[in-house]
């Protein structure tokens, strides 16, 4: 795939550069609880500064409604302060025009991060006038947001219109090693899919049955092909508009050299979560009772196939890891992976936040800052924020 990055740009030495990021990362009581974000950013970010650019950071987080303080970027800024050894200003009221001046007077030596892109309806709307404001901080646009660019907004692909524009390296990573394992995998080839999303997830299953040996599924878009397989699901999450489809993704199963798996078992509790959990077959669930889990011999069956593998992509959960008494399943998937020899990639929000012991991250080929772009890329090959790099 064809793009310019950052390297392809002849002379940064005092030029302003706008650099969209994915720090929609999780904080709970204001303090970030997991920063693989920003880490991954950082290259960009030195390399940016090493050849003497002033760089000006974007993001959103969270789904605010307005200019609300509590999707504040400032325990971001305060991460990032910490990890780049740099001070970070961090930029309120910057859809205003005297935000300008205040930008042009910060130092080179300064890092500077644009509060929460979200306060402005025009970054959602991809309104030219709010990208018009943005693109007139900087002389240069880099785009670093492999975990956004799905997104059809002001700072993915609004800026590009007034700017040279650029892949960041984190963006150029991202697809790199994402088209490596889809397009040339050594094999055997699992996907593993967990989570909720089903709509969004059953198009991208359809699409790596033509490419994986093994597609491996589980949480909620688990419970809703079980559902569609025609078994009772009690009172599991099932996305029951999607049976149908889920139906329709079987048969074509039945014509491909892909192997679907399903839970054999599963751990059980009520709505609840108050009566303890216990362990059913995936063909006895009570009408009363939700899954939360996979179960033990399915977490035999799934380490087996992970074991098995030379090239592993995994989104999305096991079950509701949230709880501890259902964090085995998606344990026993991370650990199985970090113990492989496989080429293993791991992407989504939900994925990284599940992971409790970093060492089992240092141990994955890539991390990627993808969920819903992850799916998008496996699905199309491409992305609206890559498409309108490769336009420029």
């Amino acid at each position: 795939m064809k793009k310019k990055t950052v390297r392809d740009i002849d002379d940064l030495s005092g030029k302003r550069v706008f650099v969209t990021c994915d720090f929609n990362i999780s904080l709970a009581d204001g303090k970030v609880t997991n920063d693989t974000r920003i880490l991954e950013t950082l290259p960009t970010i030195r390399y940016l500064l090493t050849k003497g650019a002033k760089v000006i950071l974007a993001s959103h987080l969270g789904r605010p409604l307005g200019h609300d303080k509590k999707f504040s970027l400032s325990p971001v800024a305060k991460r990032l302060e910490t990890i780049a050894k740099r001070k970070v200003q961090l930029i309120d009221n910057y859809w205003k025009t005297n935000a300008l001046d205040a930008i042009a007077k910060i130092s080179g030596q300064d890092l500077i991060l644009l509060e929460n892109m979200r306060f402005v309806k025009g970054e959602e709307d991809n309104d030219p006038s709010f990208s018009k404001h943005l693109a007139s901080m900087a002389d240069y646009f880099v785009n670093d947001a492999f975990g956004t660019s799905h997104r059809v907004h002001a700072s993915i692909v609004g800026i590009p219109s007034y700017l040279p524009a650029y892949a960041g390296l984190l963006l150029e990573k991202e697809i790199r090693l994402i088209s490596q394992a889809l397009k040339t995998p050594i094999r055997p080839f699992v996907v593993v899919i967990g989570g909720a999303k089903t709509p969004e997830k059953i198009a991208v299953i359809e699409r790596v049955l033509d490419i994986a040996d093994t597609v491996i599924l589980g949480g909620a878009i688990a419970t809703t092909f079980l559902a569609a397989w025609g078994f009772g699901m009690g009172v599991s999450v099932v996305d029951y508009e999607m049976v149908e489809m889920a139906r329709v993704v079987f048969w074509k199963a039945t014509r491909k050299h892909s192997a679907l798996i399903l839970p054999l078992d599963v751990v059980i509790s009520d709505t609840h979560r108050k009566v303890n959990p216990k362990v059913y077959p995936y063909n006895e669930v009570p009408h009363h009772s939700a899954i939360f889990d996979i179960g033990p011999k399915t977490q035999a069956y799934f380490r087996e196939l992970i074991m098995d593998a030379k090239t592993i992509i995994w989104n999305g959960p096991m079950g509701m890891f949230e709880d501890q008494r259902f964090k085995a399943g998606t344990d026993s998937v991370l650990f199985a992976i970090s113990q492989s020899r496989a080429f293993s990639i791991v992407g989504g929000g939900d994925t990284l936040t599940s992971v409790s012991s970093k060492q089992y991250l240092r141990k994955i080929s890539h991390i990627s800052t993808g969920g819903s772009a992850l799916l998008e890329f496996m699905e199309k090959g491409t992305l609206p924020g890559i498409e309108v790099l490769q336009n420029k």
